[in-house]
């Protein structure tokens, strides 16, 4: 059984039942089984090989939810292009995946250069140049795609870590990676033909592993339009949402918004939050406004989303605030010291992952591979321990990665370009904790002799280059950068510099 079996069969099993609400449109089970197989039948006669790769540029429209199940139906595997990155990352990650066909919605067309793939746009626009997906499901309306003898080794996904400087990573995401993402998350969250999944973070990221779980028990996709704390307050309430993923950033923001504890969630039962550790200290205002919902779970690109899951029940209990979870039903999680031995309950570690999660490895790149994957253990790169009830707990990180808003930022990306600014020297780039971000990108950077220039300028010439999500929150022009005795710049200390006191946030 593939991943999208659990769709088909849904299919077949609720046809009349509402699979997409996007505004006031809704299409039936049937109606979307229809359109993506007639979809996935044209995919392969533009391009008939199995396992060939299809790049999706879009943002969460129906277009591109469409064109992700005709992808998987066609037997193809699927390249992830966030538009909100920048241009120069998504055209590597197309060098170096050579997917045959893109699909672009209108408003994202100059945000990848398609080089020889064909090109199909998603949701049409002005200035557009392409065959549509609407015109390729009417033109093969009623034919079925073929089914292709694949192995669950065989890859659904290449899915990226890296940025736009150096080699980006390809995380190989097989079926049997994605059958277990799936199982894993319908035994945890206990989803049902009632729930309605809103589809707030990009589907890109996070939000896309929720969508076949719910397709597979008969729920409903709900699109919202452009995705703020305010809209999204709107929608759970409006809609009778029972689920949805998104940031902390967001979470935090939302309840922010004026009159939140007043408005009405009494449908939500999943507020699940991923991408980054919510703060200990929001957890229980958050259950307070959001109807006792707030549930987390944690992954990487490497094991995708639910290695580690925690309940909304277990959340309830303050000596949990603090905690991630438990593992989940099909992953296997250990505190492994630095000799590669299990470490018993309560002692400190490196978090070790194994079991079907894990990904295959990634692409092209054996060397990053056998780093990372180790007689199975997969190493996180996170710092932890494990209570004696089973209950993960983040301390740190061994990896510089810093994670913003939910999003996994390079620190080497960043200093890449900063570096190619004329009057900067020497930078360094690291998070420090912040309440609305999680952590918030920080540089610290010397200048040229005579240099007369602010910090606001450098992060300009960032976010020229990069998008908003890379570009430094705040830059510090610092006289001398701490160095170790042979000139190397110490990010720990320059971190320990500029992190703020307890109580603050990043200036």
């Amino acid at each position: 059984m593939l991943p999208i079996d659990h769709f088909l069969r849904a299919a077949q099993r609720f046809p009349d039942r509402i699979a997409v609400k996007d505004g006031d449109t809704k299409i039936t089970y049937a109606e979307l089984a229809r359109q993506t197989n007639a979809l996935a039948a044209a995919l392969q006669d533009i391009d008939p090989a199995p396992q060939t790769r299809v790049g999706i540029c879009g943002y969460n429209t129906f277009e591109h939810l469409l064109t992700w199940l005709a992808t998987f139906a066609a037997g193809k595997t699927w390249i992830p292009l966030n538009p909100r990155n920048g241009k120069a990352e998504l055209d590597r990650i197309c060098e170096v995946t050579h997917p045959g066909i893109v699909v672009v919605d209108a408003n994202c067309r100059d945000k990848v250069d398609t080089g020889g793939a064909t090109c199909l746009i998603g949701q049409p626009g002005d200035g557009a140049d392409g065959m549509s997906i609407a015109s390729l499901v009417e033109k093969f309306d009623g034919q079925l795609p073929k089914r292709h003898d694949l192995s669950l080794d065989d890859l659904q996904a290449i899915k990226f870590t890296g940025g736009s400087s150096g080699q980006p990573k390809g995380c190989m995401q097989t079926y049997r990676v994605w059958n277990t993402c799936i199982t894993s998350m319908l035994h945890e969250f206990e989803f049902d033909g009632d729930d309605r999944h809103l589809l707030a973070a990009p589907m890109t990221h996070g939000t896309n592993t929720l969508i076949m779980p719910t397709f597979a028990i008969g729920g409903m996709q709900v699109f919202m339009g452009p995705a703020k704390p305010d809209t999204i307050i709107e929608a759970l309430e409006r809609e009778c949402i029972t689920s949805v993923f998104v940031p902390p950033t967001v979470i935090y923001m939302m309840m922010d918004e004026p009159g939140v504890e007043d408005r009405d969630f009494s449908a939500l039962k999943h507020l699940i939050v991923g991408g980054a550790a919510i703060r200990k200290d929001e957890v229980p205002r958050a259950m307070k406004v959001f109807n006792n919902a707030l549930e987390t779970c944690f992954g990487q690109t490497e094991a995708p989303q639910i290695a580690i899951c925690m309940r909304a029940k277990d959340w309830a209990e303050p000596e949990n605030w603090a905690s991630t979870g438990r593992a989940t039903l099909l992953t296997r999680v250990e505190i492994m010291d630095t000799n590669g031995n299990i470490l018993p309950t309560g002692e400190t570690g490196e978090i070790v992952l194994k079991g079907d999660l894990v990904m295959k490895g990634y692409l092209d790149m054996p060397d990053k591979t056998a780093e990372t994957i180790i007689d199975g253990w997969l190493h996180t790169g996170d710092v932890g321990i494990i209570d004696e009830r089973g209950f993960v707990y983040i301390k740190d990180r061994i990896r510089d990665v810093v994670i913003t808003g939910g999003f996994n930022v390079y620190p080497s990306d960043v200093e890449a370009v900063l570096g190619q600014h004329p009057q900067v020297s020497e930078c360094v780039v690291f998070g420090v904790p912040d309440r609305k971000w999680g952590e918030a990108l920080t540089a610290a950077v010397e200048v040229r002799a005579g240099a007369d220039i602010t910090g606001e300028d450098i992060a300009a010439f960032v976010k020229e280059r990069l998008d908003s999500v890379k570009t430094p929150k705040t830059v510090h022009i610092v006289k001398e950068l701490p160095r170790s005795p042979v000139g190397k710049v110490l990010r720990r200390e320059a971190k320990v510099m500029f992190t703020p006191k307890d109580g603050e946030d990043a200036a």
